[in-house]
């Protein structure tokens, strides 16, 4: 059962270490094509965030966001796959911060290509969110093994 376990894993994570795989190749000088199609996107959620809250997004290189979602995918990944419940928690963080991001479906309208497309590809982001809190579930609600063996009560000695 934990041979079934780890591959499963192991086949989970192969959709964030194969895009980071690609990211990485591509990364260039600049960031590369992720971070291309990463300004606009990013500048029109900083456009939302300052009119709403009032709040001005810092500059920030596109660069430096590539590289963190690398790193996150790949740390997130290496622990997820040995069962530690912390790379759980930063793919959760990861699919949290980008998925709005990269998949806009809420910046067109109803009746548009685009909008049919994007909302599709965040849809299917879900699941992979969904398998990711029952991980974190499932490794929370089980009994914790003690690494020592039971106390067994000291024998009365007869004289």
């Amino acid at each position: 059962m934990a041979l079934l376990s780890f591959l499963g894993r192991l086949l989970f994570v192969s959709v964030f270490v194969f895009s980071a795989y690609q990211e990485f190749n591509d990364f260039g000088v600049d960031g590369g094509p992720a971070a291309k199609a990463l300004k606009p996107k990013f500048d029109v959620l900083s456009k939302h965030i300052a009119t709403h809250t009032g709040f001005q997004v810092p500059h920030v290189e596109m660069k430096h966001l590539i590289f963190g979602a690398i790193v996150m995918k790949s740390l997130g990944s290496l622990l997820f796959v040995f069962g530690n419940s912390l790379g759980a928690v930063i793919l959760v963080l990861h699919q949290f911060i980008t998925t709005p991001v990269l998949y806009d479906f809420y910046n067109y309208d109803p009746d548009k290509k685009e909008f049919a497309q994007l909302f599709a590809k965040f849809t299917q982001c879900l699941p992979l969110l969904g398998a990711l809190f029952f991980f974190i579930g499932m490794k929370n609600s089980m009994p914790k093994r003690s690494s020592h063996s039971k106390k067994k009560a000291p024998k009365t000695k007869t004289v």
